[in-house]
C-alpha cells in the first residue's frame, strides 16, 4: 500500500477541526535554507519540527499506531509562507499539541517542553511568536494574586501610573545605606522600591538585615507621608531555597517579592500560589534577554503571567536596551492587559533608562496602568533622590490634568531641573491611512 508522504493524523487539520480546549497551540516564525537544492519541500521539515513536540523518533516503532498519533502527535493548523529568495524558504507556522499528553499532570515544565522543546534543533531558524491556552488549561494555574487592580488597592492609588525605584548601586550598599535611600524617594512620593535583580546575599548586606532596615526606612515615610509604599525584595535563589526565603520575607512584614526568571517559570509559580505568600511578586525578565531568539515578549509575557506574576519589566522603544520592535514593545504590553478567562491582568513596566521627560509618551503608550522603574532616572537627579521621585509624581500630574510638560517645567523646579538634564520627549508619528503625509489633514500644509 502506498503510503501519504504527510501524515494525515498531523496534517489533515485546521483551527475548525478541534476540540479547542484539548490543545496548546504555538505559534511559529521558521526559516530553512538551502541554496544549492532544486527542490525544497518545507512541509516534510514542518512535519520534523512538529514530531519533536509529540510522539516522534527518527525512525518509526510499531507501538506508535494510528490511534496513538490520532490521540497525541502535534497537528499542523496552518502554514503561511512569506516571500524569500530562490533556496530559502520562511513562513509562520501554527502547531497544535494536544493536552492529552500531560492532561492527568498539569504542570509549566511539560508545558514548555511540547511549545519549545526540541523544535528549535531543527530549522535554521525557530521563534516562538505567541501561544494560545485553552480555558481548561489556564484553569490549572492560579496567576496572579494581586495583579493590577489588587495592587492598586494595597497602595490606594487608582488613578494614575505607579513610579517605582530602583535601588542603585546593583551591590554593595549595607543595610543602612540602603534603607536611607529608599527613605528620601519614599518622602518624593514613589509607589514603590526594588532591589536590583543583581542584588544577592552579601557579608556586608545580609537579607534579614536588608529587609528590617528598609522596612523600618518606608514605615518612618508613611508616618510623615501618608503614603503606602511596597518593597520588592529579591529571593532569587536556588529551587530548594527561593520558597523557605519567601515565607520567611513575609513573616517579617515583607509587602513584595523580586525574583528572576533564571529561576524558572515553575519556581515562580510554586511561590504565586502559595497560601503563606501573600504579598505581589515581580518577575524579573533579565534572563529571558538571551532567549528572544527563540521566543517573542508576548509568549514570554504571556506564560510569565499565567505562572503568576503581578508585574514584570516590559520593553520600551524609549529604553537603554533595544530588544524588540516597537510593535512587539507594544503587544507584551496589551497582553499582560488583556482579559485572560480568570487571570488577573500583569502591570507592564516599560524600563532602563527611563527619566520623567518621558511621562507623557508613556501614558499615550500604555494609559495609566503602568509602572515605571527607574534608577539612575530618579536617583540621578541633581537636586537629590528625594527630588528625584518628586519630578516622576510631577510629570504624571501634569500630564494627566492637561499640562503639558513644557509648562510642568516651569512650574515645579524638581520636574524643571530633571527635564534640563534629560530633557522632554515626543514621541515619532507615521501619518497611515492617505498616500503620503501631504494628504493627511493631520499633516499637510493648511496653506491658509
Amino acid at each position: 500500500m502506498v503510503k501519504e508522504i504527510y501524515d494525515p493524523h498531523m496534517f489533515n487539520y485546521m483551527w475548525e477541526s478541534l476540540d479547542e480546549g484539548s490543545f496548546v497551540v504555538g505559534t511559529y516564525y521558521i526559516e530553512d535554507s538551502k541554496p544549492d537544492w532544486d527542490f525544497i519541500d518545507h512541509l516534510k521539515q514542518i512535519e520534523r519540527i512538529a514530531r519533536e513536540g509529540s510522539t516522534a523518533s527518527w525512525m518509526e516503532v510499531k507501538e506508535e499506531t494510528p490511534e496513538v498519533r490520532e490521540r497525541l502527535m502535534s497537528k499542523v493548523l496552518g502554514y503561511y509562507e512569506i516571500p524569500a529568495p530562490r533556496g530559502t524558504r520562511k513562513a509562520v507556522v501554527q502547531l497544535a499539541f494536544p493536552t492529552a499528553a500531560w492532561d492527568a499532570n498539569v504542570n509549566m515544565p511539560m508545558l514548555l517542553l511540547s511549545i519549545s522543546g526540541n523544535i528549535f534543533a531543527f530549522a535554521d531558524h525557530v521563534r516562538l511568536l505567541d501561544v494560545y491556552i485553552p480555558k481548561p488549561i489556564a484553569a490549572k494555574f492560579q496567576g496572579p494574586k494581586f495583579g493590577i487592580e489588587g495592587m492598586r488597592q494595597r497602595l490606594g492609588v487608582y488613578d494614575r501610573p505607579l513610579c517605582l525605584q530602583i535601588i542603585k548601586p546593583k551591590m554593595g550598599m549595607t543595610p543602612e545605606e540602603t534603607a536611607a535611600q529608599v527613605y528620601q524617594t519614599a518622602l518624593g512620593g514613589a509607589d514603590m522600591c526594588k532591589d536590583d535583580e543583581m542584588c544577592s546575599e552579601l557579608h556586608n548586606c545580609p537579607f534579614d538585615r536588608r529587609l528590617e532596615a528598609v522596612l523600618k526606612a518606608l514605615e518612618k515615610a508613611e508616618r510623615e507621608t501618608g503614603q503606602k509604599h511596597i518593597y520588592l525584595v529579591s529571593i532569587t535563589d536556588e529551587a530548594n531555597r527561593v520558597r523557605e526565603k519567601a515565607r520567611r520575607a513575609v513573616k517579617m512584614g515583607a509587602t513584595g517579592l523580586l525574583l528572576a526568571y533564571s529561576a524558572g517559570l515553575s519556581t515562580l509559580k510554586e511561590i504565586t500560589e502559595d497560601p503563606e505568600i501573600n504579598v505581589p511578586v515581580m518577575l524579573h525578565p533579565s534572563h529571558m534577554l538571551g532567549m528572544l531568539k527563540t521566543f517573542s515578549w508576548v509568549a514570554l509575557g504571556k506564560l510569565c503571567r499565567l505562572a503568576g506574576a503581578d508585574l514584570m519589566l516590559t520593553p520600551s522603544l524609549w529604553s537603554s536596551l533595544q530588544t524588540c520592535s516597537v510593535e512587539e514593545e507594544m503587544r507584551v504590553s496589551q497582553t499582560l492587559r488583556a482579559p485572560f478567562y480568570h487571570i488577573k491582568r500583569t502591570w507592564p513596566m516599560p524600563s532602563a533608562g527611563m527619566y520623567p521627560g518621558l511621562a507623557e509618551v508613556l501614558i499615550q503608550e500604555h494609559g495609566i496602568d503602568f509602572i515605571v522603574p527607574a534608577g539612575g532616572g530618579m536617583l540621578g537627579h541633581p537636586m537629590g533622590y528625594k527630588a528625584g521621585a518628586m519630578a516622576w509624581r510631577q510629570a504624571f500630574d501634569a500630564v494627566l490634568s492637561g499640562m503639558s510638560l513644557q509648562e510642568a517645567a516651569q512650574k515645579y523646579p524638581e520636574f524643571g531641573a530633571a527635564a534640563r538634564l534629560w530633557g522632554i520627549r515626543q514621541r515619532p508619528v507615521s501619518p497611515w491611512g492617505y498616500r503620503d503625509a501631504n494628504f493627511h489633514p493631520h499633516f499637510a500644509p493648511k496653506n491658509l
